[in-house]
């Protein structure tokens, strides 16, 4: 093959692992709360073999889908978007990365402070929303950073715009990705920058994630290493803490990030387009927003036909997710432990079921064959089940 396109859907899983009620996520199923709603208007994915796969009949399975289809439960111990990506991406993490239901104790807390010199706020879990609306006055007033965290392994620092500009927080950001090692290696540092007035603050699309570098050689070093394009779109490039890409584009929404996909189809080039549609897990999910998630997959479904018809004879699409965050489940805000979805296409793909495989990292091995790169990993080439 001469081009990958890998669409990682941010958050679409498709039903509660094994293991789920480990995770605090018995019965979730993202894509089954989409359903319904009632609203759920995706025909391309269902004609790709959505409804086909196991366990996802209630989309209306067609009788012969246009690809190859299945689902992946996850191998690593965790369900947030770094060990996700990397599983994706060849890198199994038999280990789950340091959380924090507590807050950041004094040792993390004190080296940070003393490098930015500014004081901290919340230092719990929040919803991102909510403790901008709790903590924004004083921020604004003191100056002192809102320092908080998730579920995930994460360390979030959010400041208003005007009070600390986005470079100056990134900066703080890249202060605590050196710190946070070792045992406190969190996934993600997160700059979560907003703007707004008192009782009306709004966070901006000038996020960005300072991730924990992969332990290994993943997909994107080896098709990097062997002299093939290696092209991240969307959050690609900062979760793998910019390693492995020789080019990279952000995303300011959904739509940038298609219209970016779009641009590098139309592009002649060799290898591997990574792209992540963050919206799904970061408008919708956390949010609890069923008609928002909906939406979302909606407009990517509409989207598709025009994106596919673009493909050559040595083209491959793979289109799935890095974890679950389920909209109707309401005992949390953060992300479900769930199976992905996993949809190949392209004009040489066979109608396949793939059925349910343990690990996102044969997505890996498979791009590696069909790239003819090396590639360390785990994983299981299904190439010839595909072709």
């Amino acid at each position: 093959m001469k081009r990958i396109f890998l669409f990682v859907l941010d958050s679409c899983g498709c039903g509660a692992m094994p293991d789920a009620e480990r995770f605090g996520d018995a019965g979730v199923n993202t894509l089954r709360s989409c359903a319904l709603s009632g609203k759920l208007n995706i025909p391309n994915l269902r004609k790709a073999g959505l409804g086909n796969i196991d366990g996802l009949d209630f989309l209306e399975p067609v009788e012969k889908p246009a690809g190859a289809y299945g689902k992946l439960a996850e191998s690593s111990m965790g369900k947030d978007t770094t060990i996700g990506h990397w599983e994706i991406a060849g890198v199994v993490s038999p280990e789950p990365l340091p959380t924090y239901p507590e807050g950041f104790p004094e040792e993390v807390l004190a080296p940070f402070r003393a490098a930015t010199g500014r004081g901290i706020l919340a230092n719990a879990p929040w919803s991102g929303t909510e403790v901008i609306a709790r903590y924004g006055d004083e921020h604004v007033k003191t100056g002192d950073l809102i320092v908080y965290t998730s579920a995930d392994s994460v360390f979030q620092i959010a400041a208003h715009e005007d009070v600390v500009p986005p470079e100056q927080l990134y900066e703080y950001c890249r202060i605590a990705r050196a710190q946070l090692q070792g045992k406190h290696g969190v996934g993600r540092v997160i700059a979560r920058p907003f703007v707004g007035t008192s009782g009306n603050y709004k966070r901006t699309a000038n996020r960005h994630d300072f991730s924990l570098e992969p332990p290994k050689q993943t997909l994107l070093d080896a098709v990097k290493a062997a002299g093939l394009d290696s092209i991240g779109v969307g959050k690609i490039y900062d979760i793998f803490a910019g390693r492995g890409t020789t080019e990279h584009v952000y995303n300011r929404s959904n739509a940038d990030g298609m219209a970016h996909a779009m641009d590098y189809v139309n592009r002649d080039f060799r290898g591997l387009c990574f792209v992540n549609l963050v919206d799904f897990d970061m408008l919708y999910g956390h949010r609890r927003d069923i008609e928002g998630y909906v939406r979302a997959l909606n407009e990517f479904d509409a989207w598709l036909p025009g994106f596919l018809e673009k493909l050559g004879d040595e083209d491959l699409v793979m289109i799935t997710a890095d974890h679950g965050c389920d909209p109707g489940y309401t005992a949390t805000t953060d992300h479900t432990r769930e199976y992905v979805p996993l949809l190949v296409l392209g004009k040489n793909v066979k109608s396949v079921n793939l059925g349910v495989r343990t690990g996102f990292q044969h997505i890996a091995a498979t791009i590696a064959e069909l790239l003819a790169v090396e590639l360390d990993t785990p994983g299981e080439s299904f190439v010839e089940e595909i072709l």
